[in-house]
């Protein structure tokens, strides 16, 4: 595997996204985390997972440089294979835990709102859904997940403001569950996930799928007339303007 590193301890699988300096998803990244969240979904050996970044990034969300040079087919088969990911995660039954330590944006933030449990480093780092000021439309089944932690009404404003909460903020509104010191993350994590792991597997796994049995079904729902209404305002002027100047500060760094 190209961009993650795969760990096992104990029945427990340690997932690190690895790939660049921030993690950034294309679609061998995202395929890659499909494949191996469907392996351990039938692997009896491992009972959970940890999901971390490396150096400040859990995961800067989707590599806008490189979906902005994609041609139309490219980029439809990269928003279906990306909500594809999406249901998968959201529809894993075996415990995951996000151990987010560093900056979480968009795609990133989707990736640690899927799991069961959200621990975060404390410093100067952001977590949040911010497409729409860079004019992405978000699918439905995405922000039915942010509701799912924080509600309708906090995530209704986040969204259509893009608002970026510190550990602090994100903390408070329930976006993520536990904020420790950097470097201890992973031991929080796997604490934390170790209570999940100790209980009965089939009951803590059925339980897990009944709590999420909407959420799940809306993930898994066909979503192709709103794919087609996104992917129109990807296309739009306004919006490849948008990107341009975010990919071109981006590149300057």
């Amino acid at each position: 595997m190209n961009t993650i590193k795969v760990s096992v301890k104990d029945h427990l699988a340690i997932i690190t996204l690895n790939r660049g300096k921030s993690n950034a998803l294309n679609a061998e990244m995202i395929t890659e985390l499909n494949d191996i969240l469907k392996n351990i979904s039938t692997d009896q050996n491992i009972a959970g997972v940890i999901i971390t970044g490396k150096e400040h990034f859990f995961s800067a969300g989707l590599d806008l440089i490189e979906l902005y040079n994609y041609g139309e087919k490219e980029v439809k088969s990269f928003w279906n294979l990306f909500l594809d990911f999406v249901a998968n995660i959201i529809s894993f039954k075996k415990p995951i835990v996000a151990a987010v330590n560093g900056h979480s944006p968009a795609g990133g933030c989707v990736i640690a709102l899927a799991c069961d449990y959200r621990i975060m480093s404390e410093g100067k780092y952001i977590i949040g859904l911010n497409e729409v000021p860079v004019g992405i439309i978000v699918p439905n089944s995405i922000f039915q997940l942010y509701s799912f932690w924080i509600g309708q009404a906090n995530a209704s404003r986040s969204l259509l403001e893009g608002k970026l909460f510190s550990p602090e903020e994100a903390l408070q509104v329930g976006l993520i569950d536990e904020i420790v010191n950097p470097a201890s993350i992973l031991t929080a994590a796997e604490r934390k996930i170790r209570k999940y792991m100790a209980m009965e597997r089939n009951t803590w796994e059925q339980s897990k799928l009944n709590i999420r049995q909407s959420l799940i079904s809306v993930a898994g729902a066909d979503q192709s007339a709103s794919l087609e209404i996104m992917l129109k305002q990807w296309w739009s002027p306004s919006t490849r303007s948008i990107l341009k100047t975010i990919i071109d500060n981006l590149q300057k760094k």
